[in-house]
């Protein structure tokens, strides 16, 4: 007969998950680092996605893939209903970005991640119908504070009151893209300064929640898979998250209320991930304000990934030496 404390951990993902996790997100940075700076943002991801798939498949976790690299009928693995893992351990929601970042890889730029969120089965929102996501990310501070609702600039000022921190002084991480011109401007109109991301806000939302980091605000119109995974790792940093869908047309907005979506709805991080037992594991593709890249240091090579866990508040860092030799 099993145990109770038996049964929980194979109803709850545990502590142990963590590390099997990033040997995942490990492989899939290691295996596309040749193709850093290369132009073929493709192969980069298709080295990370066979690497990560290869690996997860022999965690001990009956894990279906929520949030993934697309339909089957258009992404032959890691695909969105996919299941992975050994079947043997907790049933879990799984969302993966083999990397986030991939004209970022291509092109040798900062930011790359390579990205796995787990939380306990069926509290992951699944948002796939719908590509985009406006969002708002910041510390603690945030809460009550600021709001989707409210304009751009009285979200500063009044999270600048929040923080102490002087309006001048606040920096606002934000996508460059031609739809946030008017955004960039009315962040600078209101006194602070931007910090324009190329690609991958994931790296952005979580630095927005991290105390010691030189980003205050993350806000704009991003990926939805994106939000959903940064709201796992918000749930460990006790940051501050809304969402609100954002379809881009007609079409998009009728097929996510098929799939029983309110694209109208002010999202809370616990609608977007609900309970409090999420993992969200990060591997450095391309060095970043968040984690260092893969680098080769003779005959080994370097990792570092970071591991949030939001039951116990804890962000660890995990520096992994390689040899070299066995990734041939």
């Amino acid at each position: 007969m099993i145990s109770t404390d038996t049964a929980a951990l194979y109803t709850h993902p545990d502590r142990n998950l963590a590390m099997e996790l990033v040997r995942a997100t490990e492989a899939a940075a290691i295996r596309s680092a040749p193709f850093i700076g290369k132009g073929d943002k493709n192969a980069a991801d298709g080295a990370a996605v066979d690497a990560m798939r290869a690996f997860l498949g022999t965690v001990n976790f009956d894990g279906i893939i929520v949030i993934g690299e697309g339909e089957k009928d258009e992404a032959p693995m890691l695909f969105n209903g996919e299941r992975v893992g050994n079947g043997r351990g907790p049933a879990c929601d799984i969302a993966v970005d083999p990397i986030d970042g991939t004209s970022l890889t291509a092109a040798g730029r900062q930011n790359a991640l390579s990205v796995i969120a787990v939380s306990d089965r069926g509290t992951m929102l699944d948002a796939s119908s719908v590509f985009y996501m406006d969002k708002i990310v910041t510390g603690a501070a945030g809460r009550g504070v600021v709001s989707l609702d409210q304009s751009i600039g009285d979200n500063i000022r009044e999270y600048s009151k929040a923080t102490g921190k002087a309006v001048g002084e606040l920096s606002i991480a934000v996508l460059d893209r031609p739809r946030h011109e008017g955004l960039i401007d009315a962040i600078r109109s209101a006194g602070a300064g931007t910090r324009l991301l190329l690609d991958g806000d994931v790296a952005g939302g979580i630095n927005a929640a991290r105390y010691e980091s030189r980003i205050d605000m993350c806000v704009g119109i991003g990926g939805s898979p994106e939000g959903i995974t940064t709201a796992c790792a918000l749930k460990a940093l006790g940051g501050f998250m809304q969402g609100r869908l954002a379809p881009g047309d007609d079409a998009e907005r009728a097929r996510a209320i098929d799939a029983g979506l309110d694209v109208d709805k002010l999202l809370e991080i616990d609608d977007m991930v609900s309970g409090d037992n999420t993992f969200f594991v990060t591997t450095g593709v391309t060095d970043g304000a968040l984690v260092n890249g893969v680098r080769r240091k003779g005959p080994m090579i370097r990792t570092e990934s970071l591991v949030l866990r939001s039951r116990t508040g804890t962000a660890r860092r995990v520096i992994a030496e390689h040899l070299a030799e066995k990734w041939v």
